[in-house]
């Protein structure tokens, strides 16, 4: 970072440290960190609420860790770690002032924000594609897929041939759909090598380099790890999805945390708003098929439209059987009239269990139409449930997805404190869930809470050993080096 830039800056970072502090004030749970254990260093500053860790255990699975603002000329240097909820919306887990654009600092940012997710390593991770990124993402996360974020290839290669774009229209239509319709290997390094040559580029350097990169970035060779790609139209103009239209290029650091709060807010709302929707509301089924009807029950709104959708286009794909070994067997599936375009299955009748080269599931968690078309041929009435991902289905926050492999971490005072005070909110938010569903359960609701109200003042009241902890410094500003043996925990594909 230049030095007029953090010149422009030095005013509106203290301000976001005064901020910071006053959260922590009022909430023991929230986290702040900054780098050099100096909040007059200059050094990076990283933190996240009590909700960020909880949702981190939900559906910390795949992250993005979105840098934006390095490719486009950000003002304030502002970067995050989202993830997915259960209705496919993006949920925060972390944010950070990068003030040192520098390998080191970027290191002292993930390992920071994975101390603080308790080194559980996610299954995937998505950045832009950038060097010093891809470095730290080795050093700090060496058991998660590393993803190169696809629309910044792609925003990149615009930049760099600009001239080709220029005087060929079509090569970016072209491009794009070499990179995303490619079924096979073969038709992927076929279609590249015939787009080279018509275009008359091979010999371009930058389509060299991110050719040999092909295998962090062209979809067809991430499908073997989980991304929880959905195929949604938000999700497809780059990372920046949870703060996009609150924290932009022209923002100032000063206007940072009121655009930081209101992306916050908003998307609790639509999380609320889908939450309520899948609960008080019935889809429209398509089919008289059990697994459809089983599916509308577990899954949230969102997801079940998208499972609905493979579900129907079974009807048009058939299932033919090729070979037959044992309990397994294997089928070609394609659709009527693009029967090039097929699939193969295998499916092992004892175990219920079915693979697809298409890998939908894989990487997506959503079980596709190749399987089911499968299943409906073997007469499968319902969903087995190793196809039933949690984080996808309407329970997905009624436990945590990894309490039962959580690393031994030493606890002291303050560490009590704030698991306290997260189990505590995860049974309110529970408890409000239930609370609000009809007028008569809210009635019920509201006197057990003002009971428990009075229980707690009255236990309050007696003497000081419930208030004893509440002093306690959250060490907030701690530099963490995560050498230790706690990273090495990485979560898993959780069924129902």
């Amino acid at each position: 970072m230049s030095s007029g830039r953090e010149r422009a800056l030095g005013v509106g970072v203290q301000h976001v440290l005064d901020y910071l502090k006053r959260m922590q004030a009022e909430n023991p749970a929230f986290f702040y960190a900054v780098e050099g254990d100096n909040d007059q260093s200059g050094g990076s500053i990283f933190w996240a609420d009590a909700t960020a860790r909880t949702y981190y255990t939900y559906f910390g699975d795949t992250v993005t860790f979105d840098t934006t603002y390095r490719t486009n000329r950000y003002r304030v240097p502002f970067a995050s770690f989202t993830g997915l909820n259960h209705h496919g919306q993006p949920v925060l887990f972390g944010c950070a002032l990068i003030l040192n654009d520098s390998e080191s600092s970027f290191i002292w940012v993930l390992q920071t924000w994975l101390h603080l997710m308790a080194g559980r390593y996610p299954i995937s991770i998505t950045t832009d594609p950038d060097g010093i990124i891809q470095v730290a993402v080795s050093q700090v996360l060496p058991g998660s897929r590393h993803r190169f974020c696809k629309w910044g290839i792609f925003r990149e290669t615009q930049e760099k041939l600009a001239d080709l774009y220029q005087s060929h229209p079509t090569f970016e239509f072209e491009f794009k759909r070499c990179i995303n319709e490619a079924e096979t290997i073969q038709e992927f390094e076929a279609s590249w090598e015939s787009l080279l040559q018509r275009y008359n580029i091979t010999d371009k350097e930058w389509l060299q380099s991110i050719y040999s990169a092909r295998e962090q970035w062209v979809p067809l060779y991430m499908r073997d790890a989980f991304f929880g790609d959905l195929g949604l139209a938000d999700r497809s103009e780059g990372l920046n999805t949870f703060f996009g239209g609150h924290v932009n290029a022209s923002a100032t650091i000063q206007m940072l945390i009121k655009q930081y709060e209101k992306a916050v807010a908003n998307w609790h709302e639509k999380e609320l708003k889908a939450d309520y929707d899948t609960t008080n509301t019935s889809p429209v089924l398509k089919t008289p098929s059990p697994m459809e009807k089983q599916a509308a029950g577990l899954f949230t709104r969102r997801i079940f439209m998208k499972f609905q959708e493979e579900l129907v286009e079974t009807l048009a794909n058939s299932a033919t059987k090729i070979e037959d070994s044992g309990g397994v067997s294997t089928y070609r599936v394609a659709k009527y009239g693009e029967e090039h375009k097929a699939h193969t299955v295998s499916f092992n009748s004892f175990e219920m269990k079915a693979t697809c080269s298409c890998r939908m599931f894989e990487y997506s968690g959503i079980i596709c139409r190749h399987i089911l078309a499968v299943f409906r041929a073997k007469n499968v009435l319902t969903l087995p449930s190793q196809y039933i991902l949690k984080r996808w289905t309407r329970n997905a926050k009624s436990s945590s997805m990894t309490d039962e492999n959580a690393p031994e971490v030493p606890v002291g005072p303050q560490e009590s404190l704030t698991v306290r005070y997260n189990n505590l909110r995860q049974e309110a938010i529970k408890y409000v869930e239930e609370g609000a569903k009809s007028i008569y359960i809210y009635n019920v609701a509201m006197d057990g809470l003002q009971e428990a109200a009075k229980k707690v003042a009255a236990v309050k009241n007696k003497g000081p050993g419930a208030a004893l902890d509440g002093n306690l410094a959250n060490g907030s500003s701690k530099e963490f080096h995560t050498s230790g043996e706690n990273h090495m925990l990485t979560f898993q594909s959780v069924v129902r």
